[in-house]
């Protein structure tokens, strides 16, 4: 936390420390996406790509379906993001060991070049503010975090969590 950086006060569930907190939530992502940005328009694509871009390398043969749920976006609209992510060989399909009706996605050597780009990218920004805030504010940043996930949906990203590719690590 920076010398600029009040505590919440003791009324943090007033619609005021609500209302700040959804601004600098706001404010934050606005500032890493715009970093991305740059890197994804100088690539001419969008954050649909980068999305399906970072979860699939984050999950080497991840299935069209769990990609589905973890975006939670239309069949059709994925159909469209990963044709063009396999069309400038980001991406590649393979058809599933145990299902042949299954496409495991995985990240080409361009994809994984790419998505590290996008990366770092944000990368220095978000430890930057980690150093600052401290071991413990970085903690509570995400328990609201996850706090403000659904039950279902944090049990899924928690067993994601334990079997993804960190970033920088090729499977």
């Amino acid at each position: 936390m920076t010398a600029t950086t009040p505590t919440a006060s003791a009324q943090f569930l007033r619609e005021n420390e609500i209302r700040r907190g959804s601004e600098l939530l706001f404010f934050a992502y606005s500032r890493v996406t715009r970093m991305i940005d740059d890197r994804l328009g100088a690539n001419s694509i969008g954050r649909a790509h980068h999305r399906a871009l970072y979860f699939i390398g984050r999950h080497p043969d991840i299935s069209v379906s769990e990609l589905l749920a973890i975006l939670g976006v239309t069949k059709q609209s994925l159909g469209r993001v990963l044709t063009e992510l396999e069309e400038r060989k980001l991406v590649q399909a393979r058809v599933g060991d145990r299902d042949r009706r299954q496409r495991l996605l995985r990240l080409t050597d361009q994809g994984y070049a790419l998505d590290m780009e996008l990366f770092n990218a944000s990368r220095d920004l978000m430890a930057n503010a980690y150093v600052q805030a401290g071991q413990q504010a970085v903690s509570g940043f995400w328990a609201v975090l996850e706090g403000l996930i659904p039950d279902a949906e944090r049990a899924r990203i928690h067993s994601w969590r334990e079997n993804s590719v960190p970033p920088g690590e090729r499977p």
